[in-house]
This record gives C-alpha cells, sequence and structure tokens, in this order.
C-alpha cells in the first residue's frame, strides 16, 4: 500500500471505495494563496505510482474540513482538495514530486481547484513528523508556508530541529521569531487539532485527500487525481 500508516489497530482499518470518471471542464481563473507564501514552482516529476488504496467517507465536508490551513489556488474554486500530510512520510514526498506539480498546473493554477495543507503526524513511526509540522506553522507565520513546504519535502532525509532552523535561515525568515516559535511548541495544539479532524474524517495513515468531500487515499498517480477531480467538477 502506497501510504504510511501507524502499526494496524481497529482504528487503522480502510475502507474500500472507488473514484468516478467525468469529462473535462476548462478555465481560466486567478491564483491565490492563503495564509501568505508564494506559489511554489512546480517540483520535478517523478515516475508515477501504481496502485493504492482509495476510499469514501460519507457525509464529510470540504467546507468542514478546511479549517484556516494554508492553502494554494482560488478561495472561491468550485473544488476543495484538502491533504492530511506528514513531512516524514515518504509517500508524501512522492505525491509532492509526482502528481502535486501537475495537480497545481492543471487545475490550481487554472482557478478550478483550491489545495489546502492539514497536519497529520505519525508520531507514532515518525519521530521527526511533530516538530516538522509545528516548523510548518511557524513558516506560515512569516508568510512562508509553501516555499518551506518544497523545502522540508526535497530534504526530507535530513530532519531534524537543527536542520529546521538552518533551511528556515537559509530561506531569509526572522530566525529569532522562527527559533522562539518552534521552540515554545506554539503551534503544537493546532498541529494536533489537524491530527484530531482527520481522524474524525476518517484519515488512518498520509497522504489522505478530500476532494469536495470525496476521501482518495495514498501517493496515486495524477491520472487517478484527475479523474476525482473532474468528477467534482461535472457535480457543480
Amino acid at each position: 500500500m502506497r501510504m504510511d500508516e501507524p502499526k494496524p489497530t481497529p482504528l487503522n482499518l480502510l475502507v474500500p471505495g472507488s473514484i468516478v470518471l467525468a469529462g473535462a471542464v476548462v478555465a481560466l481563473a486567478v491564483i491565490y494563496v492563503g495564509r501568505g507564501g508564494a506559489l511554489p514552482a512546480p517540483a520535478a516529476q517523478g515516475t508515477a505510482n501504481t496502485g493504492t488504496a482509495n476510499s469514501a467517507v460519507a457525509g464529510v465536508q470540504a467546507a468542514n474540513l478546511a479549517d484556516d490551513d494554508p492553502f494554494l489556488g482560488d478561495p472561491s474554486a468550485p473544488v476543495a482538495i484538502i491533504e492530511f500530510s506528514d513531512f516524514q512520510c515518504p509517500f508524501c514526498a512522492r505525491f509532492f514530486s509526482d502528481a502535486e506539480p501537475r495537480i497545481i498546473d492543471t487545475y490550481v493554477k487554472t482557478g478550478k481547484v483550491k489545495f489546502i495543507y492539514r497536519d497529520f503526524p505519525l508520531s507514532s513511526i515518525h519521530a521527526e513528523a511533530q516538530k516538522a509540522a509545528e516548523a510548518g506553522e511557524c513558516a506560515d507565520e512569516q508568510g512562508k508556508f509553501w516555499l518551506y513546504h518544497d523545502l522540508v519535502f526535497r530534504r526530507q532525509s535530513q530532519l531534524g530541529v537543527e536542520n529546521l532552523k538552518a533551511w528556515a535561515a537559509e530561506l531569509g525568515f526572522n530566525t529569532q521569531q522562527f527559533n522562539s516559535c518552534l521552540d515554545s511548541g506554539k503551534y503544537a495544539a493546532e498541529v494536533a487539532k489537524d491530527f484530531s479532524d482527520g481522524q474524525a474524517a476518517g484519515v488512518r495513515g498520509t497522504p489522505t485527500f478530500f476532494i469536495n468531500g470525496q476521501s482518495v487515499v495514498g501517493a496515486l498517480p495524477f491520472e487517478q487525481f484527475q479523474s476525482a477531480i473532474e468528477a467534482a467538477l461535472a457535480q457543480q
């Protein structure tokens, strides 16, 4: 399975489902970035992944999961994609390098999709995930979440508090503010809220996405995201 999940417990079961195919919708709009930061340059594409779990969680509404987290795209876009992610998850990094750039180019930049990031650190298996999530929030405080997000995923193998601070300095952050934010655990509660909201929505591993409330799980190829996005657009 191409996703990260904690060691099996009854909580960590996935419900199989399906993604509905639909026709293409073409539109143009203006790009926005929520809670600060510039739109990142698309990462280099990798080989598309094949085969992973999909699921549908009945009654999940995208608006109820959006919270006030960082987003890319038009705030009024007809489709919202909410990603629950873990900076130390290798499958989240795979999504970042493979499918995400194409989603941004095809749907976010054209105003069709608002892409929202929420934290779901799997601390039981990823020792650096919690502080990395908090660091992302500290970066967001300075309006540079997406810039930091990209660098952290590109350097995922080097995660650690000292490097999290060094990368902030490298990117030109106010390092005194950032380091104090990270050391104090200022955003630990915000990260915990994301995690709790994800659990309540049925998230059991990372990456998990909600496309207008439809759950899509794992580091899927772009084409499978495309099918789900087109289905959501067709319902508008």
